[in-house]
């Protein structure tokens, strides 16, 4: 395990790991988009793994963060409803905040985010995280650039801290073209009930595309380490960005089918001389539809 130093940690930049597996070079090939028939199908099947998964993840009391970073109009809402669609709310949850509070910027930074942590058998989906430090927070002028600095330097240790403790970190990038999301702004603002995921800000990080680049990449070079790497998703097609990032979350869990035997259902029992209420004292609904 690098120990941590207050100087610049050479061991926070990023080098070639093993656990890196994943990141293959990309052929940058085009495809055509993935037939809705095939992807739902694909996708039924991934729904049943993910149960499984998280029924595993309650019995050994498993400890799992999903972090979701990206360009703006990536497709990680998208993504993570996929995975939460089969899942039980009980045991898994979506922590999406707001801006900090005046309250809040007085913590340690990391602090808002900690109390949402996982016990055990629970898993937590961060749609935008600590990271907005290094990104948003970074471009936009909302911290200083000493603040910057010290949350590159310090973030690795804090996943490092993390994973030492048990839990298991794993972080998605999702890349989208230039072009891709030009035509999903403008898609959003087409359609009235989907303006409401385009504000002020996401038009302003679009103008500043080159230097949410820069911010990017360097995050990458100081956060991007064993213990905690990133993955990045090629998201210009949505339906194959959620088969495959779902499909490699579920390789990086070891789970097992603990999926309990199918109950049967018990007979009900005679209401015996129980007589329910008149309907013309009950207030309806009207059946439109």
């Amino acid at each position: 395990m690098p120990k941590s130093s207050h100087k610049k940690n050479k061991e926070d930049l990023y080098k070639p790991s093993n656990l890196l597996e994943d990141l293959a070079t990309n052929d940058d090939k085009h495809p055509t988009k993935l037939e809705r028939k095939i992807y739902e199908k694909e996708l039924a099947k991934l729904h049943i793994e993910l149960v499984k998964m998280q029924y595993w993840v309650k019995q050994v009391g498993y400890r799992l963060i999903i972090v979701f970073e990206g360009r703006d109009a990536a497709g990680k809402g998208g993504t993570i409803k996929r995975i939460t669609e089969p899942l039980n709310p009980r045991g898994c949850q979506v922590i999406a905040l707001g801006t900090p509070s005046d309250h809040q910027k007085t913590q340690w930074y990391f602090q808002r985010y900690v109390e949402h942590f996982p016990s055990a058998g629970e898993i937590i989906i961060f749609d935008r995280s600590w990271y907005n430090r290094a990104g948003v927070e970074r471009v936009m002028g909302f911290c200083s650039e000493a603040q910057t600095q010290e949350f590159l330097q310090s973030c690795p240790e804090f996943e490092r801290m993390l994973v030492r403790a048990g839990i298991v970190l794993i972080k998605y990038w999702f890349s989208v073209s230039d072009e891709e999301q030009e035509i999903r702004f403008q898609s959003r603002i087409d359609d009235p009930t989907r303006r409401w995921k385009l504000s002020p800000m996401d038009l302003e990080s679009r103008r500043r595309w080159v230097e949410f680049s820069k911010a990017k990449d360097e995050m990458f070079a100081h956060t991007n380490i064993p213990e905690a790497p990133w993955f990045t998703v090629a998201a210009d097609d949505k339906r194959r960005a959620r088969l495959n990032c779902i499909h490699h979350l579920l390789s990086k869990i070891p789970y097992e089918d603990m999926t309990p035997e199918a109950i049967k259902l018990p007979p009900r029992k005679s209401g015996g001389k129980y007589q329910r209420p008149p309907i013309n004292e009950q207030f309806f609904v009207p059946e439109i539809y």
